[in-house]
C-alpha cells in the first residue's frame, strides 16, 4: 500500500506528463498486486473500514490494494482540487479496462452511492459529487466494461457475466437524469449517452436489440414532439443500428422524412440546431447560456454525412445542400444573433478541413460571403477576429495543398474585389501560396468568364467593369513577387494585354493566339478599356524587366522566375506584335503607320535583325540595343494611340547602333546609307546613354526599368566619357537654374538676381521686408482712399484737430463703398498668396531633380555592380561622395543611396583594380582629405574614411605607397594642430589597421606630430594610435628600426609623465596608464629583436618618476598607475641585465680572438727566420 499511496497525489498535477506517468505506475503496480492475489470462495465478513459498504463486493475477488485503489479512484472524482477529476478517471478507466474480476452493475453501484447529493451541500459542492458520477459512468463505458462479454475468471455466485442489460439500462437512467437535473450538465449527459449508444451498436452482446429498444423508449417516450441537438445526436447513431424500426412515424410530425438528414428535413433541422429558446414551438427548452463551442451534434452530423473512415459513403450533394439550408439560411440567415453567425464561422472551419477539394467552393454561400466581408472589413465589428480565424485556415489549406488554391479563389470570387472590400490581401497570399498550375487554371477562368459574358450580353457598364476588374486581376498577378512564376501563364497575360490594347479582332480564330486568349469579335471594349490594357502592358513588362533572371526553387513551394537569358520579355512581346501585323485576316490593328514613319520602323525591324546576328563580346551589348529598340517601339505603338507625344530619339539610336554594329554588306548604295561618325560627334555608346538618360526624366516605370536593364547589358561598352557623362547628372544644381531652363536669359538673370538677393544677411532681410511692408501699407491706404473718393467721401486729415461737420452717407452708398473696400482686399490676399506660391516652382523643380538624380544612381549601382574591375569606377568616388555628404535634409534618402553605393560596393570589392590611373588615384585621395578635414558630420567622415581606404588599396597595387604616407601624415598634423579638425581617431585606427605595413611607415610622423597637438587628449590619442602600431606591425619591422623608434618612444612618454607630474598638462590616472601600457608594450616588443648593439635603456629615470608619482597628489592615490611605473621600472633594469650578460662574453671572444691573432702572428715569424738564413 506505500507504495502506490504516493501515486494519488501526482494523479492530480496539472501536468498531463506527471499524470500519465502516475496512471502508468499506479496501474502496473496493482496488476501485480492482483496477479498475487488468492481469490476468496465468499466474501468476508469483517467490516473494513476501506470498504464503502457491506454489499459491494470488491474485496472477494480482488486484492485489498487493487479494492482500495477502485474505491479512492471513484471518490477522487469528486475533488476539486487542480487537475484531480481528469487524473482520476483516467487512472480508473485504465484499471477497469485491466481487471476480470469486477462487474458493471459493481462499478455503477460504488459511483452512484458515492456521488449522491445532500440538502447541506453547498452549490461547489454539488457540482463537484455531479460531475463524479458524469466522470465515472464515462470511465465504465470507455473502459468497455459496459458491453464486456469474458466472463469473470471466479465468482462468488452463479452470476459471471461482467455486463448486462440491466447496468446497461441503470446507466442509461442515471445519465437522463443528470441531464434534466442540471442544464448545463445536459449537452454532456447527453454526449456520454452517445457513447454508450456507440459501445452497444459496435459489440455484439446478445442484449443488443432490446438495450437499443430500450433507449428508444427512453428518448422518445417523454415528450415526442420536445426535439433538441440531443436528440437529433441520438436519433443519427439509432436509424443507421435500427432500419427496420418505422422512423416516419417516430420523426412525425416535427420532420416530413423518415430519414432525419433528408432535404425535406433541413428547414426543421436548422432550427433545431440553432438553439434560439423561445423562438418557436420547436424549442421548448434550452441550454439556457450561449457557449462559445460547438454542439457535439455537428461532430454527429459531419461524420454521418462525411464520413472520414468511409470516403465511399460520402454523401456530398446533400453535404451542399445541408450547408446551404441549416447553415447559410439558417445561421448566417438576416435575423441571426452575431452568436449564431458565430457558430457559422466554426461550422465552416470544421468543414473546410472535410470536404473534399473539388466541393469546396460550395462552401462560399451568399450569406456567408456577406457576414464574413461585413465583419473582417473593420476591427470594431463583433466578428472580426473569427473572420481572421477564417482567412488564417484558408491560407493553411492552400500552403499544404497549394493544388487547392484555386478552388478556394473561385469561390470567395463569387464577390469580385474581396480584397478591396474587406481591406485585406485574402486573394493576394491564397494566389501566393499556389503553384503554377493554379495560377494557370485561374487565368483561364477569367477569360472563360469574359468569354461568356460576351455571349450573353447584358449590361454594357457591368461587362466593362468585368473586364477592367480582370485586367487588373491578370497585372496583380504578375506584379506580386510572392506568386510562382511561369513562362506559359506570364506569356499568355502580356498577349491578352497585347490583343485587348492594341488590335481589333475582325474574325475567330480555332487555333493559335487568339484561341488561346478566347478571344472573339463578339467582345465589345471601349476605348477606355483598351488605354488600360496598354497601361498595364507596360506596367507588367516594366516588373518583369527589373525582376532577376535566375531560377529559385525551394523545398516546400517553388518560386519560378522564367525569365530567360537570351530572350526578355519586352523581344517576346515584340515578336508577338510582329506576327499580329502579319495576321490581317483576323485582327486589324489600332494604329495605322503614315508613310513618314514606315521607312524609320521598318529600318528598326532591319537594326533588330541584324543585332540578333553579334556573337563574341560584343554580344550582350548587341543585346541591350536590341532590347532598347523593340521597348522604342512598342512604346510607340501604345503612346500614339493614347494621344502622347512619341519619343523623337528612334534615329539617335539606330545611329548609334548602325555605328557599333556595322553590317557586313556588299552593296555601296547600303553602305553610303550607313551614317558615318564625325569628329567632334559623341562617340556610339554615349549616344545610347543619353538616350537612357532621357528615359529616366519621364514618369513611367516602363522607360525607367528598360533604361535600367539596356544599361546593365551596356556596362561592359561603357567609356570614361560614358561615365563622365552619368556623374554630370549628379551634379547640384540650383532650382532657380532648373526653371530657367525653360524661360529667356533675361529672366533668368532676372531670377539669379533674386536669388542672390535672397543669400544677404539676416539684417539686410529684415529691413528689405520691413520696407516692403511699408510700401505694401501705403498702396492699401492709398486704394481705400481712392475707394472713398468715388463715392463722394474725403479721407479725414490726420494733421488737424478742427471738427468739422460730417455728412452722413446713405445705404446705397455705404453697399457702393462695401463693394469697393471688398474688391481693394481681395487683391491684397491675391497679392500675399501670390508671393507665397512663388517659391513653389522652385520647390516642384528641386523634388523632380532628385528624384532624377536616384534614378541616375540606378545607372551607377548597376555600373558598379557589373564592372567591378572597370578603371572607370574611380570617376564615381567624387560625385557619390559630393552626393553623400553635402546633400540636404530633403534628399535624405538620395544622399544615403549614394553612402550605401561607397560603402557596400566600391569599398567592399573583393579584388583591387589591375588597371587604374595612378595620378587621377592620387587626386581623389588628396580630394578625400580635403573633404575629411572639413566634414560636418561623423557619418560623412566614416563614408570618406571607406572611400579612401578603397582608393589606397588601388594604389597600393599600382605603386610604393608613398602618396599615400605624404596625404595620411598631412592629415594627422591637421588632427592634431588644428582645433576645429573634423577628423578622428577613428578615421586614422581604419588606415592602420587596414594597411599595417603602411601604418609602421607613419609612426615616426605621429609621434613628431604629437609634440604639435594641441592638447593633452590629442596627444593621448596620437598614443593611441602608436599603440596599434606596434601591435600591428613590430614585429616584422627592421630589429635597428623598431629598437631605436621604441626608445624614442618611451623617452617621449617619460617627458609627457613628467610635465603631468609638473601640472603642465592635465591627465587623469586612467590616461596614464594607457601610456605605461604603451612603454610596457614597447619593452616588450624590444625585447623579441636582436639586442647586442642596444643601447642601455634609462631605468634610473623610470625610477626618478616613480618616486615623483608617489609624491604626486593627483597621482600617489592611484595604485594600478603605481604599480605598472613599477612593472616599467622593473622590465627595464632586467633589460640591461640581459644585454649586459649578452655583450659581456662577446668582448671575451673579440679579446680571445685577438690574442689568438697575435701568437699566430709570432708563430710565423719564428718559422720564418730558419728559412731566411739559409
Amino acid at each position: 500500500m506505500a507504495n502506490t499511496l504516493s501515486l494519488f497525489w501526482d494523479l492530480s498535477s496539472a501536468s498531463k506528463k506527471e499524470r500519465i506517468d502516475a496512471t502508468v505506475k499506479l496501474v502496473s503496480s496493482l496488476e501485480k498486486f492482483q496477479a498475487q492475489h488468492t481469490p476468496k470462495v465468499s466474501p468476508g465478513s469483517e467490516d473494513d473500514e476501506e470498504n464503502i459498504g457491506p454489499t459491494d463486493g470488491l474485496d472477494a475477488l480482488n486484492a485489498h490494494d487493487v479494492a482500495y485503489s477502485i474505491r479512492r479512484l471513484i471518490r477522487g472524482l469528486a475533488s476539486p482540487r487542480e487537475s484531480s477529476r481528469l487524473g482520476f478517471s483516467v487512472a480508473l478507466t485504465e484499471l477497469l479496462t485491466r481487471l476480470d474480476t469486477i462487474t458493471c452493475a459493481q462499478i455503477i453501484s460504488i459511483i452512484v452511492d458515492g456521488s449522491k447529493t445532500q440538502g447541506s451541500m453547498t452549490g461547489q459542492e454539488e457540482r463537484d459529487v455531479l460531475f463524479a458520477r458524469l466522470f465515472g459512468l464515462s470511465a465504465v463505458i470507455h473502459s468497455g466494461l459496459l458491453v464486456r462479454q469474458t466472463p469473470l475468471s471466479t465468482s462468488p455466485s452463479s452470476a459471471t457475466n461482467p455486463s448486462s442489460l440491466e447496468s446497461y439500462k441503470e446507466l442509461v437512467d442515471h445519465l437522463l437524469n443528470l441531464g434534466e437535473k442540471k442544464s448545463w450538465l445536459r449537452e454532456s449527459a447527453w454526449w456520454t449517452l452517445g457513447h454508450a449508444v456507440d459501445a452497444v451498436i459496435k459489440s455484439s452482446v446478445k442484449w443488443k436489440k432490446e438495450a437499443l429498444a430500450s433507449t428508444f423508449e427512453v428518448v422518445y417516450g417523454r415528450d415526442k414532439d420536445l426535439w433538441t441537438p440531443e436528440t437529433v445526436a441520438v436519433t443519427l447513431k439509432l436509424q443507421p443500428a435500427m432500419p427496420e424500426h418505422n422512423w416516419k412515424k417516430t420523426l412525425a410530425p416535427t420532420f416530413k422524412d423518415a430519414d432525419i438528414l433528408a432535404p425535406a428535413n433541413f428547414s426543421t433541422l436548422g432550427r433545431i440546431l440553432k438553439e434560439t429558446p423561445g423562438e418557436d414551438e420547436l424549442q421548448k427548452s434550452g441550454t439556457g447560456t450561449w457557449k462559445a463551442q460547438l454542439h457535439y451534434v455537428w461532430n454527429v452530423i459531419f461524420d454521418s454525412l462525411l464520413p472520414e473512415s468511409e470516403p465511399g459513403h460520402r454523401r456530398n450533394a446533400l453535404f451542399q445542400e445541408f450547408f446551404r439550408v441549416v447553415v447559410d439560411d439558417t445561421l448566417f440567415g438576416p435575423s441571426s444573433s452575431p452568436e449564431r453567425k458565430f457558430w457559422g464561422f466554426l461550422v465552416f472551419k470544421k468543414a473546410l478541413g472535410r470536404v473534399d477539394g473539388a466541393d469546396l467552393p460550395m462552401l462560399f454561400t451568399k450569406n456567408f460571403m456577406r457576414c464574413w466581408i461585413n465583419h473582417l472589413s473593420q476591427k470594431d465589428r463583433h466578428l472580426h477576429k473569427i473572420s481572421q480565424d477564417v482567412v488564417k485556415d484558408i491560407q493553411n489549406v492552400v500552403q499544404q495543398n497549394p493544388e487547392l488554391g484555386y478552388t478556394l479563389i473561385t469561390g470567395i470570387h463569387g464577390s469580385q474585389q474581396f480584397d478591396k472590400l474587406t481591406r485585406t490581401k485574402t486573394i493576394e497570399s491564397i494566389l501566393s501560396r499556389m503553384d503554377s498550375d493554379g495560377i494557370m487554371r485561374y487565368i483561364q477562368s477569367l477569360l472563360e468568364q469574359i468569354d461568356e459574358s460576351g455571349e450573353y450580353y447584358r449590361d454594357v457598364a457591368a461587362e466593362e467593369a468585368k473586364r477592367i476588374w480582370t485586367a487588373d486581376q491578370f497585372a496583380a498577378l504578375v506584379r506580386n513577387g510572392a506568386i510562382p512564376k511561369r513562362e506559359d501563364w506570364i506569356q499568355l497575360v502580356l498577349n491578352w494585354f497585347t490583343v485587348q490594347g492594341l488590335y481589333v479582332v475582325k474574325k475567330k480564330s480555332d487555333k493559335g493566339l487568339l484561341a488561346a486568349l478566347r478571344v472573339t469579335p463578339s467582345t465589345l471594349a471601349s476605348e477606355d478599356f483598351r488605354r488600360t490594357c496598354r497601361s498595364k502592358l507596360l506596367g507588367c513588362l516594366a516588373d518583369l524587366t527589373s525582376q532577376p533572371t535566375t531560377s529559385q526553387k525551394g523545398d516546400k513551394a517553388s518560386k519560378e522566375v522564367t525569365i530567360t537569358v537570351d530572350e526578355s520579355w519586352i523581344s517576346k512581346v515584340f515578336a508577338v506584335v510582329n506576327n499580329l501585323d502579319k495576321d490581317r485576316k483576323h485582327v486589324a490593328s489600332l494604329s495605322e503607320e503614315n508613310e513618314e514613319e514606315q521607312p524609320l520602323i521598318q529600318q528598326v525591324y532591319k537594326t533588330i535583325e541584324n543585332l540578333k546576328q553579334v556573337d563574341g563580346a560584343m554580344k550582350e551589348a548587341a543585346k541591350g540595343v536590341e532590347l532598347l529598340l523593340s521597348a522604342f517601339l512598342l512604346h510607340y505603338r501604345c503612346v500614339k494611340l493614347d494621344d502622347d507625344e512619341p519619343d523623337p530619339d528612334t534615329g539617335t539610336c539606330l545611329a548609334a547602333a548602325a555605328t557599333m554594329f556595322p553590317a557586313d554588306t556588299k552593296s555601296k548604295k547600303r553602305r553610303k546609307s550607313l551614317p558615318t561618325s564625325q569628329p567632334d560627334s559623341p562617340t556610339p555608346i554615349d549616344m545610347l546613354v543619353d538616350v537612357l538618360i532621357g528615359f529616366l526624366e519621364k514618369s513611367t516605370s516602363y522607360l525607367r526599368a528598360v533604361a535600367n536593364k539596356t544599361f546593365s547589358c551596356l556596362a561592359s561598352a561603357a567609356t570614361e566619357s560614358t561615365i563622365d557623362l552619368i556623374v554630370a547628372q549628379l551634379e547640384r544644381r540650383d532650382p532657380a537654374d532648373l526653371i530657367a531652363d525653360e524661360e529667356d536669359e533675361t529672366e533668368s538673370a532676372k531670377s539669379e538676381d533674386e536669388d542672390e538677393d535672397d543669400v544677404e544677411s539676416d539684417d539686410d532681410d529684415n529691413e528689405s521686408e520691413s520696407d516692403g511692408n511699408d510700401e505694401a501699407a501705403l498702396a492699401l491706404r492709398k486704394k481705400i482712399e481712392d475707394a472713398l473718393k468715388a463715392n463722394g467721401i474725403e479721407a479725414a486729415a490726420g494733421d488737424t484737430d478742427e471738427e468739422s461737420e460730417e455728412e452722413l452717407a446713405d445705404d446705397e452708398q455705404m453697399m457702393a463703398i462695401d463693394e469697393h473696400l471688398a474688391e481693394v482686399f481681395r487683391s491684397r490676399s491675391g497679392d500675399k498668396q501670390g508671393k507665397g506660391m512663388a517659391n513653389l516652382p522652385h520647390v516642384n523643380a528641386q523634388r523632380e531633380a532628385t528624384h532624377f538624380k536616384n534614378r541616375v544612381l540606378d545607372l551607377v549601382e548597376i555600373f558598379a555592380r557589373k564592372m567591378p574591375q572597370s578603371p572607370h569606377i574611380l570617376r564615381l568616388v567624387v560625385p557619390l561622395i559630393e552626393l553623400a555628404t553635402k546633400s540636404s535634409n530633403d534628399e535624405q534618402q538620395l544622399s544615403d543611396k549614394a553612402r550605401g553605393i561607397l560603402n557596400n560596393r566600391l569599398a567592399k570589392l573583393k579584388e583591387p583594380l589591375q588597371e587604374a590611373d595612378q595620378e587621377y588615384a592620387e587626386t581623389i585621395l588628396d580630394e578625400l582629405h580635403i573633404r575629411a578635414r572639413k566634414a560636418n558630420s561623423s557619418d560623412a567622415l566614416a563614408t570618406l574614411s571607406h572611400c579612401s581606404l578603397f582608393i589606397c588599396r588601388v594604389l597600393a597595387n599600382i605603386g610604393d605607397g608613398g602618396p599615400i604616407l605624404r596625404l595620411y601624415t598631412e592629415s594627422i598634423v591637421d588632427f592634431m594642430a588644428r582645433k576645429a579638425s573634423s577628423l578622428n581617431i577613428a578615421f586614422f585606427k581604419d588606415f592602420i589597421t587596414r594597411y599595417p605595413a603602411l601604418g609602421w611607415r607613419l609612426r615616426d610622423a605621429i609621434l613628431d606630430t604629437s609634440t604639435k597637438a594641441i592638447n593633452a587628449y590629442r596627444k593621448c590619442q596620437a598614443f593611441q594610435l602608436l599603440n596599434i602600431i606596434i601591435t600591428l606591425s613590430a614585429s616584422t619591422g627592421d630589429p635597428e628600426d623598431v629598437l631605436s623608434f621604441i626608445l624614442k618612444l618611451q623617452r617621449s612618454v617619460l617627458h609627457f609623465i613628467d610635465s603631468a607630474c609638473d601640472d603642465q598638462v592635465s591627465l587623469s590616472a586612467v590616461q596614464i596608464k594607457d601610456l605605461l601600457k604603451l612603454v610596457m608594450l614597447g619593452v616588450r616588443q624590444a625585447s623579441k629583436v636582436d639586442i647586442s648593439n642596444q643601447s642601455a635603456w634609462d631605468s634610473g629615470a623610470w625610477h626618478t618618476l616613480h618616486e615623483r608619482l608617489v609624491a604626486s597628489k593627483r597621482f600617489g592615490s592611484s595604485t594600478a598607475v603605481l604599480k605598472l611605473c613599477s612593472q616599467v621600472e622593473s622590465a627595464l633594469k632586467a633589460q640591461n641585465d640581459r644585454q649586459s650578460h649578452l655583450i659581456a662574453p662577446k668582448r671575451k671572444a673579440e679579446e680571445v680572438e685577438v690574442e689568438g691573432v697575435s701568437s699566430d702572428t709570432k708563430r710565423k715569424k719564428k718559422k720564418s727566420r730558419p728559412t731566411s738564413q739559409s
